[in-house]
C-alpha cells in the first residue's frame, strides 16, 4: 500500500460522507500538485463537516498564497487549532498570533505550550504520529535534542514520515559518522524501511542515496517505484534519464536512453501538472534529440499516460515551507 505524505490526523478520523470525501479527495490532489487556489472549494466542503485535516491545509493554502500568517489563515488555523491539531498551534505560534492577532490560548502561556500540552500525552501513550509532532514541536521551543530523542522513537516504532525525516537529518549532519560512506548508508537504512512500507517521499530519497553509494541498477528501482506511485520529481528524472542521461549526474541513470519514450514521460508530466516548468525546460534543452515523427510518436504516447492512476504529486511534507 502506497502512503502518501500527508498522513491522516487521527483527530480527523471520523468518516465523512462519500460526496464530501471525494470533494477532500480531490482538493488534496490539488495540494500536492501546489494548486493551492484550486484545492479551497473542495476542502471547504470538508472543513464544514468538521474534518481538522481540511482545516489545517486551508490554513496552509491561505498562508502560502498570502505569504504569512493573514487573518484568512489565522482564522483555518485556530479552528484546527480547537480541535487539537498540533501542527496548527505551531503555526499560530510561529506566525505570532499572540501578539501580532491577540489570538491565544486560554489555558497555556503560548500557541507552542498548548501543541506540547495537547501532545506530550498521547505521545507518550504510543502514538508515533504524536512523536512526530512532538519533534517539531521542540524544535520550536528550542530543544532540538528533545525533539529528536522524539523523532527517533517516533522512527524507530515504525512510522516512514518519522523515518524519512530521520535518514534527511542525517545526511544533513545529525550524528556523528566518522567515514561519509557511513553516514549515508545509516541514511539509507530509515529511507529504506519508510520505501518498504509504500512511503512515497521515502522512495525518491532513497534513489538519491543509492545513486550516490554507486548502486545505480538498485537505485533505478526505487526511481521506478516512486515514478509509478505518482512521485513528480522521480517521474521527471525518468524521463530526463531515457531523453538525455548525459546531462544526469553520474550513477542516476542506469537504463539505456529511449529519446521518444523520454519525450512521453517529460510531456505527460507537462500535461498532468497543468504546466510544468521543470519538464518544459528539459524538453527545451533537447529539442534537436528527436525528429518530427519521433516527436509525434512521443506526443501519442504521451496521451495514453496523462491519466495514469496514481496522480502525480509534489508529496509536499504535512509541516514544511
Amino acid at each position: 500500500m502506497l502512503v502518501s505524505a500527508w498522513l491522516v490526523c487521527p483527530l480527523s478520523a471520523f468518516a465523512l460522507e462519500p460526496e464530501i470525501q471525494a470533494a477532500k479527495d480531490e482538493g488534496m490532489r490539488l495540494w500536492g500538485q501546489h494548486e493551492w487556489i484550486k484545492m479551497q472549494p473542495y476542502l471547504e466542503q470538508a472543513a464544514e463537516a468538521d474534518d481538522v485535516e481540511a482545516m489545517y491545509y486551508l490554513g496552509e493554502a491561505t498562508r502560502l498564497l498570502g505569504r504569512g500568517l493573514t487573518e484568512e489563515a489565522m482564522g483555518w488555523y485556530l479552528k484546527a487549532a480547537e480541535q487539537g491539531d498540533p501542527y496548527a498551534m505551531l503555526r499560530l505560534f510561529e506566525g505570532g498570533a499572540c501578539i501580532a492577532g491577540d489570538e491565544c490560548p486560554e489555558d497555556a502561556e503560548g500557541w507552542s505550550e498548548k501543541a506540547l500540552a495537547e501532545t506530550l500525552p498521547r505521545a507518550e501513550a504510543g502514538d508515533t504520529d504524536a512523536m512526530l509532532a512532538l519533534y517539531h514541536v521542540y524544535r520550536l521551543m528550542d530543544d532540538r535534542g528533545e525533539g529528536v530523542d522524539w523523532l527517533e522513537k517516533s522512527a524507530e516504532q515504525g512510522n516512514p514520515e518519522a523515518q524519512t525525516r530521520l535518514g534527511k537529518s542525517i545526511l544533513d549532519g545529525q550524528g556523528w559518522y566518522f567515514l561519509k560512506s557511513r553516514r549515508l548508508e545509516a541514511a539509507e537504512e530509515w529511507f529504506r524501511k519508510a520505501a518498504e512500507q509504500g512511503y512515497v517521499p521515502a522512495m525518491s530519497q532513497l534513489y538519491g542515496v543509492l545513486s550516490r553509494q554507486g548502486n545505480s541498477q538498485n537505485a533505478w528501482h526505487w526511481l521506478i517505484a516512486a515514478s509509478e506511485a505518482g512521485h513528480r520529481d522521480s517521474r521527471i528524472n525518468l524521463g530526463w534519464c531515457y531523453l538525455n542521461k548525459t546531462q544526469q549526474l553520474e550513477g542516476l541513470c542506469y537504463k539505456d536512453e529511449n529519446p521518444v519514450l523520454g519525450w512521453a514521460i517529460l510531456t505527460a508530466v507537462d500535461i498532468g501538472m497543468n504546466g510544468d516548468s521543470t519538464s518544459e525546460d528539459v524538453m527545451e534543452m533537447n529539442q534537436g534529440r528527436l525528429g518530427k515523427q519521433e516527436k509525434e510518436e512521443a506526443e501519442a504516447l504521451a496521451e495514453e499516460c496523462v491519466n495514469k492512476q496514481p496522480p502525480l504529486s509534489n508529496f509536499p511534507p504535512r509541516f514544511g515551507f
